[in-house]
């Protein structure tokens, strides 16, 4: 991982652009895109923090919209029950003047596990501007939180995790659980009824 950001380090913020579509493009097996931006500042503090948080922003928003591109083929894989049930939540979202914009901004602005989000917005097939523009607005005022603290954040948090694969794996297994429990809830009952019921998550048809 060191040479990582020494090789791509040596192209400034374009290395560092290209380095932050290619881990956001990932589906799984990433680290957080915040702890090697924080890191590429730590290795070079002479980096304006804003610049870097705007690069690694759009970089990232550029990345996730790959990885959309990307989870949207596999739709045809999915049961009829869960493409009816994305496409409720689609439709509300739709439905809702700003909904793509906070649920994005909310995923973009906290530690919530975003890949799991667009690989759903992928397979809703959801086309809406406001995707990226909540996403990437969430994305540079995280990121320049993380790069101001990044000793106090990113230090305890490898600390945590001093096998850094093994931190990963929990990391994208806390993501595949949460979009397992996306699909266990029944959004059309909850929607039209405000009811919680799950069902079980039949993601894919073979």
């Amino acid at each position: 991982m060191v040479d990582i950001f020494e090789i791509f380090g040596e192209y400034s913020y374009f290395g560092i652009f290209l380095v932050l579509i290619g881990i956001n493009a990932s589906p799984i097996l990433m680290p957080p895109s915040w702890i090697v931006l924080t890191s590429f500042y730590l290795l070079d503090p002479t980096l304006d923090v804003f610049l870097l948080a705007i690069v690694g922003a759009t970089a990232a928003t550029i990345g996730r919209f790959v990885l959309k591109k990307i989870s949207g083929l596999f739709r045809k894989f999915i049961g009829q029950e869960q493409k009816t049930n994305l496409d409720m939540i689609g439709d509300y979202l739709n439905g809702k003047k700003y909904g793509y914009v906070i649920a994005s901004f909310l995923f973009g602005a906290t530690p919530l596990p975003s890949n799991m989000l667009f690989i759903t917005y992928g397979l809703m097939r959801a086309k809406s501007l406001g995707i990226y523009v909540g996403f990437w607005s969430g994305r540079t005022i995280s990121y320049v939180i993380m790069i101001y603290f990044g000793n106090a954040v990113l230090r305890p948090f490898l600390a945590i995790f001093e096998d850094r694969l093994l931190g990963i794996l929990l990391i994208d297994g806390v993501g595949i659980g949460v979009i397992f429990l996306f699909a266990s809830i029944n959004w059309t009952v909850l929607i039209t009824q405000k009811k919680i019921k799950f069902v079980k998550p039949k993601i894919w048809r073979f």
